[in-house]
């Protein structure tokens, strides 16, 4: 599909997104509580699982059959469009197939938009305009939490082209996110294979004369710290602060990027890593490891993991991701999940032959290369996708029909 360049916008035409598109609230706390979550059933889509305008399928909560019944009027069809509520309220994501049938949470608003009036698929774009975000950002309310809901975003004013436009401009920027996701899913694909291995070299084919030792014995495990009050620290920074929604965006292995800096003043009351660095999340989402790709300080939030000794950086990486659903039971906190440091140094695991663990870091680091390498291209396609956006939708390029 050819683009011309300087197309009038003469048929375009400005409305309410109320008019062509339903705007919903997800259930409030009382219907919904933590713990109501299964380990299987429905999953439950979240502020966290936001990414790049698509659905983060990790770390997802599960709901029960009776309560997806319950609240079906949350759930999620293919061609919704989810928003952030509070928070983080100028981010969103489109749903997709795999999606259709997933519930949201009251943390998000969605949109279902009037086929005969709107390509939702176009909206999702046109809400990832930065001039977009940047006007919900100033119309939310709330001084400490910023925050949207149904009326506020149905009295949005959005400008749109002819239907046929809108399908044409979806499809050229879908083109783009349709490579982004099948390097998702190779990504996938890679890890699956690498805890696969993992397992089966060190648990289901494990010899029981292996030596049993202590985790804190085989690395230095070490909280995170903040500087308090954080706000005082973090504006005007230039060191990375490196958040749990840093890790969640990512959607990956690696932390390479976040948008929160420390004043050199907090980094002497932090936790400083670098690249390459090992760290788990303590507080939220608890259990999951990633690996640093940028030097930056750490909160209270994460631990980091160094010194490993007789066994390697990403045998304990792989270790931990197998860990994950025991370490998610075992926290607790009345606001937050929080993680007991003191179990996980004490946890138990029976150690390996040297020999063993390099044979599975041959293959392991050609996986974790190869996912690292998908990452950035993944990046380079998001650049050229964001950069074609605001030309595509402001009619400097549009698209022939």
């Amino acid at each position: 599909m050819s683009a011309a360049q300087g197309k009038p916008k003469c048929d375009w035409k400005e409305c309410k997104l109320g008019d062509v598109a339903e705007v919903q609230t997800g259930p409030f706390g009382s219907q919904l509580h933590q713990s109501d979550y299964k380990f299987t059933g429905t999953p439950i889509v979240t502020v966290e699982h936001i990414g790049d305008n698509r659905i983060v399928h990790s770390n997802l909560p599960l709901v029960g059959k009776e309560d997806r019944a319950r609240l079906i009027r949350y759930s999620l069809r293919t061609g919704d469009v989810v928003l952030s509520r509070v928070g983080s309220v100028d981010r969103c994501a489109y749903i997709h197939e795999t999606e259709n049938g997933w519930m949201f949470s009251g943390r998000l608003l969605r949109v279902r938009g009037k086929a005969e009036r709107i390509d939702t698929r176009f909206l999702s774009f046109y809400f990832n305009q930065e001039s977009f975000r940047e006007m919900i950002r100033m119309i939310a309310v709330g001084a400490t939490m910023p925050s949207i809901n149904t009326n506020i975003l149905s009295n949005v004013d959005i400008l749109l082209p002819p239907l046929p436009e809108q399908r044409a401009i979806a499809g050229v920027l879908s083109s783009l996110d349709d490579k982004i996701d099948l390097l998702h899913r190779q990504n996938k694909t890679l890890e699956g294979m690498a805890e696969a291995l993992w397992r089966k070299m060190f648990v289901e084919d494990a010899d029981p004369g292996w030596p049993i030792k202590q985790l804190e014995d085989l690395c230095t495990i070490t909280r995170g710290a903040s500087p308090r009050p954080i706000i005082e620290y973090i504006k005007d920074g230039t060191v990375p602060w490196i958040k749990i929604a840093d890790a969640t965006a990512s959607g990956s292995y690696f932390i390479d990027s976040t948008n929160e800096f420390l004043i050199e003043a907090g980094v002497s009351r932090s936790v400083k890593v670098f690249p390459g660095d090992l760290i788990l999340s303590n507080s939220a989402t608890c259990g999951f490891p990633y690996f640093v790709e940028l030097e930056g300080c750490i909160h209270d939030g994460w631990l980091l993991f160094r010194d490993f000794k007789g066994l390697s950086k990403l045998f304990v990486f792989f270790f931990l991701k197998q860990l994950n659903e025991e370490l998610n039971y075992i926290a607790d906190g009345s606001v937050q999940n929080n993680l007991n440091t003191r179990l996980l140094k004490d946890y138990k695991l029976k150690v390996p032959p040297v020999n063993l663990v390099n044979d599975f870091d041959i293959f392991g680091e050609t996986a974790v290369t190869r996912i690292r390498k998908n990452t950035i291209q993944i990046r380079t396609l998001s650049h050229l996708r964001d950069t074609l956006l605001p030309k595509l939708m402001s009619g400097e390029v549009s698209v022939k029909l």
